[in-house]
């Protein structure tokens, strides 16, 4: 059942959010939370992905299976559509193939075929369809590291940004659709600095033991990567759904690794946001901001109203 809108745009349609992922399960270990609050709201989410995840690791050691690695791409997609269902979002496969991790020193050459060596212009011709089709008013993928260097990340990227741009431009893919402005861009934030750090506090205040102790420890902070967070969205109330939405994905979830040793209420109350970085706008939107539709959404008076007093500090 669809959930009434509880916002508009100012030209009075329904709020639409879409997100660009690079294999299935990142849609839910990146902004699901706060996902499944718009959804809650009545925004319309699309989550469009860009590979099957065929290359893609088995990280839950029960799931280490050679029946299981034998069918992975079948599996992945199952794991997507339980997921789906979960955060309650529409999705779109973009039909690219996992590009693989690749490691060794020098590195391996990359698979032919693969995502990350696609042809970039027939990749950004993909997603323009799904923006031209959709019409987001909204658009979130990764930052120019990909959030970690993985090849699919990074392309994920390279295409978002290239397909901001072309899907508002009327002789780019005229083959692919009426064009159509996306009003914002946000990278993905919330591996950061800060985060861990208050989790960490949080557990050691709490008398546990600490997942983030090591990783702090080594973390090398740079000034210019702690002035990104533009955007913290108030979601703690969906970190449940989040958490489903990632067990859902067996074959890359561990149940008894790291991220579930943290009590649910720890992460409510430690970092009660999901984070991004808003890098295109086209709308007025002041900085910061607790909202990714800031400057989009009209209440329902016909105002648009300013989030930033409302940013968590």
């Amino acid at each position: 059942m669809e959930r009434p809108p509880l916002r508009l745009d100012a030209a009075g349609e329904r709020l639409r959010l879409l997100h660009v992922h690079a294999h299935p399960d990142d849609e839910s270990s990146k902004g699901a939370a706060s996902t499944a609050r718009y959804v809650a709201e009545g925004v319309e989410v699309m989550v469009a992905t860009c590979t099957g995840g065929e290359r893609g690791s088995i990280l839950n050691p029960a799931m280490d299976r050679p029946d299981i690695l034998a069918n992975i791409g079948e599996i992945r997609r199952a794991e997507m559509d339980r997921a789906r269902s979960i955060l309650g979002i529409e999705q779109v496969w973009l039909g690219f193939v996992d590009s693989g991790l690749p490691e060794g020193d020098p590195l391996p050459p990359l698979p032919e075929g693969c995502f990350a060596l696609v042809d970039l212009d027939v990749a950004v011709g993909r997603l323009v369809e799904v923006i031209r089709r959709f019409r987001p008013q909204v658009m979130t993928t990764y930052d120019e590291n990909g959030g970690y260097p993985h090849p699919d990340h990074i392309r994920c990227h390279e295409i978002s940004v290239a397909a901001f741009d072309a899907a508002a431009d009327p002789e780019r893919y005229p083959e692919a659709g009426e064009p159509w402005q996306v009003a914002k861009l946000y990278y993905h934030l919330s591996f950061h600095w800060h985060r861990f750090a208050a989790l960490n506090h949080a557990m050691i205040e709490a008398g546990l033991e600490s997942p983030y102790a090591e990783r702090l420890a080594t973390w090398e902070r740079k000034p210019e990567d702690e002035q990104r967070l533009t955007t913290r969205v108030e979601s703690a109330d969906y970190f449940a759904v989040r958490d489903q939405a990632l067990l859902a994905h067996a074959t890359q979830i561990d149940p008894e690794g790291p991220w579930f040793s943290v009590p649910l209420e720890i992460h409510r109350h430690a970092w009660p946001t999901e984070d991004y970085q808003l890098v295109r706008s086209v709308v007025d939107s002041p900085l910061p901001e607790d909202d990714l539709f800031a400057g989009v959404a009209v209440s329902a008076d016909g105002r648009v109203p300013s989030a930033a007093s409302r940013v968590p500090t």
